[in-house]
């Protein structure tokens, strides 16, 4: 911005009226002293003279007052009001830019409201100085999400409200904020945004739709609001959503009849495979229909069970993609800057990233000092290594070896290869005097029967038992290892290799495994080849395979997805080409062993239906698919 003096307006109504200054100051009733001083510099308009030559020249007369009053301040050397005019410029200036919004995909830790009140404030600060006029941040930013039942704590409520106005006192001036919180009215909770302008609450939007399925339980804690709301900042009309309320009609239908310019939704959608594309879709529709830009920004990061995968993204008023942020990774940027080269990646690189990302949080926003690991040389926990090393760095992570005497030299060599190679801490603890001290307690009681899963079970249960003595003295978490193929039949030791805090495969098919390990690869080799050629097993008795007891893995995973996933009968998945009896095997396995799965640990939502708080089947029933 270049401040323009007296003597440059005064050139300027010269220019325009074709009149000396004569004339100029007969025909406008000014003092022919007054103008001369104005000609020759010694003198800045007075604001009446200011306000005149505005109207002449068809400016904006707060921006002629503003100059000249900076000017006659400069001259009379009062610093005070130099800077004071010089502010009023910049704000006058600012008023007629394009609008520039700064999108903040931010990754938020539940519970925690001041650390992230505090970090939005260093996003704000940091937008304003780059000449923002309005930062956009996630759905429940303030607190993170899901909050569930802290929502019900007054506690809670009162460290929302304190922090809405720490931000409010502490926000730059020049900056409109818009972000995601819970609000209170009397015994009613909202999940709302709020615009934050000019130092004060403008307006509190409540979210019209409410989920009510899978992972979401909004209506245990919300009300549904009932109105639109749109303001405006820069000169340009700017409609409000949150999340589940562009995925009907309704809301979003209500809100652009009031003539909006920009639609901004408010997200925190979880990351599910391929569900990116469900979203880009049904925005660039609306985009397209209302002809409004749409500003979608979206949540990142780990919490429990859920991923949140970032992916905001901007689209012009035809719909056409003009942003788009990375996913998996906290980023802040102009809704106007050009578009990143983020090439489009493969479904596995977008669930090894959600892994990794979830591991992460889950260990970090924990406070664990690292993770411990089980490795026992098959694929599943080569896999979750990879994953820890990833999420938490390998000076960070423990790998243990626990052989007994059904473990294959394949599996000690090949696991002692990948935890030195990427260079973690790597144990090995015999576990045969241990097992033989159960197995001799429990001889008298055990005469007479024959040996079964029981003795390998004590197998699994001694290797729990070390891991989490490790744990307690260390402060690391334990990762489970288990994968969602065999969580679902059950093929898996309850307080054995069930043990851990946290299990980054929940979620994760047997196939998936596989496909995942090999995408690992593809970066740097970390997972030898034998471990994932070899034909999976437990080693928990002689020659033991996976396949004794189950099928082959590409048909039970496909079981697996119809009668998880899909919710398909028994009857249903065999006309699709599999065996009866093996299909009437598989599914009344799922169903028994229900009650593993509500002692397993959480692990992160990958798929259309997880195991967890998404899947709530009783684990007492009779039900015959």
């Amino acid at each position: 911005m270049v401040n323009k003096k007296t003597t440059e307006y005064l050139a300027m109504v010269r220019d325009k009226t074709g009149f000396s200054d004569y004339k100029i100051a007969k025909n406008y009733a000014i003092n022919q002293s007054n103008l001369s001083k104005y000609s020759s510099g010694k003198a800045a308009l007075s604001e009446t003279h200011a306000w005149l030559f505005a109207n002449i020249l068809d400016l904006d007369p707060a921006e002629v007052v503003a100059h000249t009053k900076y000017e006659h301040a400069v001259n009379t050397g009062n610093k005070e009001k130099a800077i004071f005019w010089q502010e009023q410029l910049n704000k006058i200036f600012a008023s007629n830019q394009s609008i520039k919004i700064k999108i903040s995909q931010f990754n938020a830790i539940v519970g925690d409201i001041r650390t992230n009140a505090q970090k939005m404030l260093n996003f704000v600060i940091e937008a304003a100085d780059a000449g923002a006029h309005l930062i956009v941040f996630p759905e429940m930013a303030l607190t993170g999400y899901p909050p569930e039942d802290l929502l019900f704590r007054d506690g809670f409520m009162i460290q929302v409200e304190e922090q809405i106005d720490f931000l409010c006192d502490s926000i730059p001036s020049s900056i409109s904020v818009l972000f995601g919180s819970p609000f209170r009215n009397d015994d009613s909770l909202f999940n709302s945004a709020y615009c934050i302008q000019n130092n004060r609450i403008s307006h509190v939007y409540h979210k019209q739709e409410l989920p009510n399925y899978g992972v979401f339980d909004e209506k245990r804690y919300f009300s549904s609001g009932n109105n639109s709301y749109v303001f405006e900042c820069q000169k340009t009309k700017i409609g409000v959503l949150i999340c589940e309320d562009q995925w009907v009609d309704g809301p979003i239908s209500k809100l652009c009849q009031l003539d909006v310019d920009i639609v901004i939704s408010l997200n925190a959608s979880p990351f599910q495979a391929e569900k990116h594309n469900d979203r880009l879709n049904i925005c660039k529709n609306y985009a397209s229909e209302f002809e409004v830009s749409y500003i979608y920004v979206n949540m990142v990061g780990g919490q429990d069970e859920v991923v949140f995968d970032g992916n905001s993204f901007v689209l012009d008023s035809k719909g056409t993609l003009i942003q788009q942020l990375p996913e998996f990774k906290e980023h802040s940027c102009f809704h106007t800057d050009s578009m990143q080269n983020f090439d489009p990646v493969m479904l596995e690189e977008s669930i090894y990233s959600a892994l990794v990302l979830a591991t992460h949080d889950y260990i970090q926003k924990n406070s664990f000092n690292g993770a411990l690991i089980g490795l026992s040389g098959g694929i599943d926990s080569a896999l979750t290594l990879a994953i820890a090393i990833d999420a938490v760095g390998s000076e960070n992570v423990h790998a243990v070896m626990m052989p007994y005497q059904f473990t294959s030299t394949m599996s000690l060599e090949d696991s002692e290869l990948q935890a030195l190679s990427q260079g973690v801490t790597f144990s090995s603890i015999d576990i045969h005097p241990m097992v033989e001290a159960f197995n001799l307690s429990l001889k008298d009681l055990f005469e007479n029967s024959f040996r079964d899963i029981t003795e390998e079970n004590i197998q699994a249960r001694v290797r729990g038992v070390l891991l989490m003595a490790l744990s307690n003295k260390h402060h690391k978490i334990v990762l489970a290892t288990g994968n969602k193929s065999e969580m679902a039949v059950g093929y898996a030791t309850l307080y054995g290799d069930m043990c851990g805090g946290f299990s980054p495969l929940k979620d994760i098919s047997k196939t998936m495994v596989y496909q995942l390990a090999n995408y690992r690869n593809t970066i740097s080799r970390v997972i030898p080849d034998r471990v994932i050629t070899r034909p999976p097993s437990a080693e928990l008795s002689p020659n033991q395979l996976d396949q004794d007891s189950l099928p082959p893995y590409d048909i039970l995973d496909d079981i697996l997805i119809r009668f998880v996933e899909k919710k398909q009968s028994v009857n249903q998945i065999s006309e699709q080409g599999h065996d009866f009896e093996v299909v009437n095997k598989i599914t009344s396995m799922i169903l028994k062993n229900e009650y593993k799965r509500r002692q397993s640990a959480p692990g992160p939502k990958i798929s259309s239906n997880a195991f967890g708080k998404e899947r709530r089947y009783p684990m007492t029933s009779k039900f015959q698919p």
